[in-house]
């Protein structure tokens, strides 16, 4: 897996391709994941650069490829995604794949084509035959009728609708029929009336089942409208009207034997359309089907083609215009691995020419590549969410590892709700194979990303909350108290005792609603508890202020030992790149800052707990007075925690006071001193010392000697210096501004550690009110009722404790628990400003089939 301590060592290759394997030679790199290509055509745009027409190919193959995937999804057809990933398709089969796809799109358009108008046909004589059966009734056309003259008619017999009437006043009548959409019928008879001044009759029916429009494919409600007119203008502005509310307008037949020779006509023909669009539509799924069976492989090939084209497209040619050069980073120890791909491409292609790379000296920082592996995954990206490691510096991710569950837990710090945690997080790791929690949605692969920090949160909280005593808010009897009540009765001890004591009877029982216990009193107090706190302490009023001073000083702790931890680990940078002056000047200052004032406050805390019994506790100083004592130098004296206490603090102070102008102006003065009596042996740039070589045999020595450089400390501390650029007030404000931050930043940072004893604090109360609110109101009902509410509170009780104390809780102290690490603890050491290694490798190319379709 590679360490995990710092970044990988990276080496600048160069590769030589010839033209007729570097397609081939790509494509065994992008099978391994070695390499990362650097761009040497920057300054060329997308457009001009020498593969831009086989990137347009690519493009185009996944513009036909995804209009299948789009065609196979909307037929219902199941996407068969193989397990293994095929690889790039050779050359020679490029174009024969293209025309492939080419010829089935064609295919696949043409058959589609035709079904849509064959369906667009179909609904058409669909409507049409329900607009014949709904028209029937609305106009009487008798056989028998004879055109006679009549004058003046009675109109109230005859309905003005009657074709006869209409005759007999010597009008020429027409009719335009159809179906209208139901939410324009009421604006199409409005403009009707308006437009034509009342000249038209227009009669309405509605459909009883709703049908699906022809032009859009959309199963909607439809009204039959037939609009009578008189005279050829009044048709013309009727007609256009109904093109203008988009009517779908059908011709009327003028006689009943029209009509049903239309119905007939209309029957005979949605038979045969019936029949010739099953059959095409079988026809269309056979080739889909086929189709199928092969898009899969194909999506992934002109992917990974067109991913090679994009690196082809970041390498230069020589003056022969016959060979590729291309800029890689690569691991030193995955070089023999990058040959060997290189030897595979070659002897693919089958070129008489093998192509091979060169290491070359680079003044750049390389990129930084730290392996990760499922476990370690989820703390890695917490690291590189605040910033992407330096090139070689301590990687936190390390440490964090057990770092930030224990700090989660001990503000999360319960039994049962760790427990709970812990159990969610062990069922997705059981089922981290199953498909379907890969393709959750975004929240649910939120966690299951974070699968096996949730773990480690989980099982911290549920040591925290032994240590705690804490199990929803109830403590746990595991190994009985060890405070004896029996022994403050007075009948319990001699009559000497019972005078010099202040013991109980049974008039103080009766009498007083709070009772102390003494543990100075024999056999009260029988020592500690094995694992944690007391559970009696679960019983006493005082517990809270208990609990309050022991988790105040246990944060104090915690975090002056975590922030000492990071000063630390900024000594291993210091070593690793050289720069041993950093560890006098900068380090062993800052230790002793932090140590001689806030180390000693930790003596002081675990000084008391030792040296001050139950006894002697009513004697005992405030740590809080000494520490403040400690800087006021008071003119009374006081008892103090030792003999000999004040000189031992004024030494502190002393040191304190001394480590602090080292701190702001050793480091420039040790620099200027250097630019202006001695000259610079090697040039350092963000941690990386530039290395020139003349074979690849020597890169292996750069761990064991320096070459550049001198062996001795003063030549590797000048390795900071430029020779080409000095500017002493530069750097002599940056290490001012680096001191400030760093002596503020103790005592806000220790104050900040402080947030671990409030969120516990917070935690532990919000728990104690919900069981208090819930679970002892149904406990404390009779039995008669106690069942019937305690089951509805007990549900009510779980889900609040899912969604309050585990999520909105647990994610309170996961946020807090990652600023303690981003801002107390990593910039001790931790600098953050180097760039992602991203191998060119094939794995990371998606598969989904989804992001595929446009």
């Amino acid at each position: 897996m590679g360490s995990l301590f710092r970044s990988e060592t990276m080496c600048l290759a160069q590769l030589f391709l010839q033209s007729g394997t570097a397609y081939e030679c790509l494509s065994a790199l992008g099978e391994k994941g070695l390499v990362q290509f650097r761009d040497l055509n920057q300054n060329v745009s997308s457009f001009q650069r020498k593969f831009v027409g086989e990137v347009k190919r690519c493009e185009e193959l996944e513009r036909i490829l995804a209009y299948l995937v789009q065609e196979i999804n909307r037929a219902h057809i199941p996407l068969p995604e193989g397990e293994t990933s095929p690889p790039a398709p050779p050359l020679k089969q490029v174009l024969e794949m293209q025309e492939q796809l080419q010829k089935l799109e064609v295919e696949l358009r043409e058959v589609t084509k035709n079904k849509e108008k064959l369906r667009k046909n179909l609904l058409e004589l669909i409507e049409y035959t329900h607009m014949l059966r709904v028209t029937k009734t609305f106009v009487r056309r008798t056989v028998e009728f004879e055109p006679t003259y009549e004058e003046f008619p009675p109109l109230e017999n005859d309905s003005l609708l009657d074709y006869s009437c209409m005759q007999r006043l010597g009008a020429k009548l027409g009719f335009v029929s159809g179906l209208i959409n139901q939410g324009k019928v009421e604006a199409f008879e409005k403009m009707l009336w308006r437009v034509c001044k009342g000249y038209t009759i227009v009669t309405y029916a509605e459909l009883e089942e709703p049908l699906e429009d022809p032009e859009t494919g959309e199963v909607i409600k439809w009204y039959v409208f037939l609009i009578s007119f008189w005279g050829e203008q009044i048709g013309h502005k009727v007609k256009k009207i109904c093109d203008c509310y988009h009517c779908h307008v059908y011709p009327y037949p003028n006689t009943a034997e029209e009509r049903r020779e239309i119905q007939e006509g209309l029957s005979t023909r949605i038979q045969d359309l019936y029949t010739v669009l099953h059959k095409t539509e079988d026809y269309l799924r056979q080739v889909l089907c086929k189709a199928a069976e092969s898009v899969y492989s194909r999506v992934i090939q002109v992917k990974k083609m067109k991913a090679i084209y994009h690196m082809l497209n970041m390498c230069s040619f020589d003056v022969t215009n016959r060979c590729l050069i291309a800029e890689v980073w690569c691991p030193e120890a995955e070089l023999h691995e990058l040959r060997r791909a290189l030897e595979e491409g070659s002897r693919e292609s089958g070129a008489a020419l093998p192509s091979f790379m060169n290491t070359i000296p680079t003044k750049e920082t390389p990129p930084t590549l730290i392996r990760t592996n499922r476990f370690t995954e989820g703390f890695q990206n917490i690291v590189d969410a605040y910033g992407v490691g330096s090139y070689r510096e301590v990687n936190p991710a390390l440490f964090t590892i057990i770092t930030f569950p224990f700090l989660f837990a001990v503000m999360f710090g319960d039994l049962g709700h760790g427990f709970v945690m812990f159990l969610f997080a062990l069922l997705l790791v059981l089922n981290e194979n199953h498909p379907r929690l890969n393709q959750s949605q975004e929240i649910m692969r939120m966690f299951f990303n974070g699968r096996y920090i949730l773990l480690l949160m989980g099982l911290f909280s549920v040591y925290t909350g032994l240590i705690y005593n804490d199990c929803f808010s109830k403590s746990v009897n595991l190994f009985g108290s060890r405070w004896n009540v029996s022994a403050m009765y007075s009948s319990s001890h001699s009559p000497e005792e019972r005078r010099k004591m202040v013991l109980w009877n049974d008039s103080v029982v009766r009498h007083n609603r709070v009772l102390q216990l003494d543990p100075s009193i024999p056999g009260v107090f029988q020592g500690p508890y094995p694992l944690g706190i007391d559970p009696v302490w679960n019983l006493a009023t005082n517990r809270l202020t208990f609990l309050n001073s022991f988790k105040m000083k246990m944060s104090v702790i915690l975090g002056i030992i975590h922030m000492t931890f990071g000063v630390i680990l900024g000594i291993f940078n210091h070593l690793h790149f050289r720069k041993k002056f950093n560890i006098y000047l900068v380090s062993i200052p800052e230790l002793l800052f932090m140590l001689c004032i806030f180390g000693y406050l930790i003596f002081m805390i675990v000084y008391k707990w030792l040296v001050f019994s139950s006894e002697t506790s009513r004697v005992a100083p405030s740590i809080l007075i000494e520490f403040i004592n400690m800087f006021l130098f008071p003119a009374s004296e006081t008892n103090g925690l030792y003999p000999g206490q004040e000189h031992v603090q004024r030494l502190l102070l002393v040191v304190t006071a001394l480590s602090v102008p080292v701190l702001f102006l050793g480091k420039p003065l040790f620099l200027l001193w250097l630019h202006n009596g001695r000259s610079c042996f090697g040039v350092s740039r963000s941690g990386y010392t530039l290395v020139r070589k003349d074979s690849e045999e020597e890169v292996s020595l750069l761990g064991s000697q320096d070459i550049e450089g001198g062996s001795n400390q003063m030549e590797d501390g000048c390795r900071e210096v430029t020779c080409e650029e000095f500017n002493f007030g530069e750097i002599l404000m940056t290490q001012v501004i680096h001191s400030i931050e760093y002596c503020l930043g103790c005592i806000s940072n220790t104050a900040s550690y402080l947030r671990l004893w409030a969120l516990s604090l917070a935690h532990a109360q919000l728990s104690d009110v919900l069981w208090a609110m819930l679970m002892r109101i149904g406990l404390r009902v009779d039995t008669t009722h106690g069942v019937l509410l305690l089951l509805p509170m007990t549900a009510l009780f779980a889900v609040l404790t899912v969604f309050i104390l585990l999520m909105m809780e647990g994610l309170s102290a996961f946020l807090h628990a990652i600023r303690l690490h981003w801002v107390e603890f990593q910039n001790k050491f931790y600098v953050g400003a180097g760039t992602k290694f991203v191998p060119f490798s094939f794995r990371l190319l998606s598969s989904k089939f989804s992001d595929d379709v446009a």
